[in-house]
């Protein structure tokens, strides 16, 4: 397997990506469409989600096929962004057809990021706009790091961001994640110089540092986003929203399967993962234009999904860059990397 040409998960034939943010705002909305809809499913492992349409995706509800799909910062206010997208698509003549009308189908997540130190004192909610503009970006070619959903997203040691990467199988099938790394979890070892997802590395895409060679690395340590945010309650301030596709064609329930077995992406590149205050979820994507060799073929989409996702996580906090007002320090300022 080795990634795709953009390492990114528009690798994935007939996919777009489009960003909006607000720099003041210190938060934004990323938005995955298609050429046409396609087909999805949802695995939740946090214990705080926030989500939209989630339950639409179950594998006994009606509709198999979905428009977009939303991730944005604002915690319970950006589901908004969803709204946004919906408007666009309607605007474009797309959506399920009922009738005479057309219903966009946009399900959505979001990842908190109200105490990061932007301006949060808005007079109209301001992620409706965001999750239009970031439909009207769309393209093949993306920002990665603080852009998007990820623009004021925290993890336990650094800022966190917006990842992408993908990965091209033998049988010719692609698979690529996308995610808004916002986690409790630190997705860096203790002092910072390596990524927990080092292992999963291709080609120095987060630096190539490699794994690290210390010994009990699982025990905690004192989370610097925990001392920023005092008094708040930073247990309840995270989350790890990712989307995994595939042009492989699979059902809805197998959708659901490959959304499974990308969270060990997450565990693999963040300790701890799946915390009762994360809101952890990935939605399981396919477009459907390739058929699926055997059965046996979704494991080897599952698993390549979840190593897209633990580079994606790491990717994000590396790309991650400073600006004013920021609460933690981006991995390069505390890890010189020159």
């Amino acid at each position: 397997m080795t990634p795709g040409p953009r390492n990114l998960i528009t690798d994935v034939p007939g996919l777009r990506v489009g960003n909006a943010q607000d720099i003041a705002l210190k938060s934004g909305t990323t938005v995955l469409t298609a050429e046409h809809p396609f087909v999805a499913s949802v695995h939740v492992m946090g214990g705080a989600p926030g989500t939209r349409e989630t339950d639409l995706l179950a594998a006994d509800k009606t509709v198999t096929q979905v428009d977009a799909i939303t991730l944005s910062g604002g915690s319970a206010f950006g589901l908004d962004a969803c709204s946004g997208v919906s408007d666009g698509l309607r605007a474009q003549g797309r959506g399920f057809k009922v009738g005479s009308v057309r219903v966009p189908i946009v399900p959505g997540a979001i990842l908190f990021d109200l105490l990061n130190g932007g301006n949060k004192d808005w007079a109209d909610n301001p992620y409706r706009a965001l999750g239009r503009t970031a439909l009207e970006t769309v393209a093949v070619e993306f920002a990665l790091g603080t852009a998007g959903a990820g623009t004021g997203a925290l993890a336990a040691m650094h800022k966190g961001g917006l990842g992408s990467a993908s990965l091209v199988l033998e049988s010719g099938a692609t698979v690529g994640a996308l995610v808004a790394a916002n986690p409790l979890g630190s997705v860096t070892t203790p002092g910072d110089r390596h990524f927990w997802a080092a292992p999963f590395e291709v080609g120095g895409e987060f630096g190539g540092l490699g794994p690290d060679p210390t010994a009990g690395l699982g025990l905690p340590t004192a989370s610097r986003k925990a001392q920023a945010m005092r008094p708040a309650a930073p247990d309840k301030t995270n989350t790890t929203i990712a989307i995994v596709a595939t042009d492989a064609n699979l059902t809805k329930p197998q959708c659901q399967r490959l959304a499974v077995a990308a969270h060990d992406g997450i565990a693999r590149a963040v300790l701890p993962a799946h915390t009762p205050g994360d809101g952890d979820l990935v939605f399981g994507v396919s477009t459907g234009a390739r058929p699926l060799q055997a059965e046996a073929e979704l494991a080897m989409v599952g698993h390549a999904a979840a190593l897209c996702l633990s580079r994606a996580i790491a990717r994000a906090v590396y790309l991650a860059t400073p600006a004013p007002g920021d609460l933690l320090p981006c991995w390069p300022e505390v890890y010189d990397i020159s």
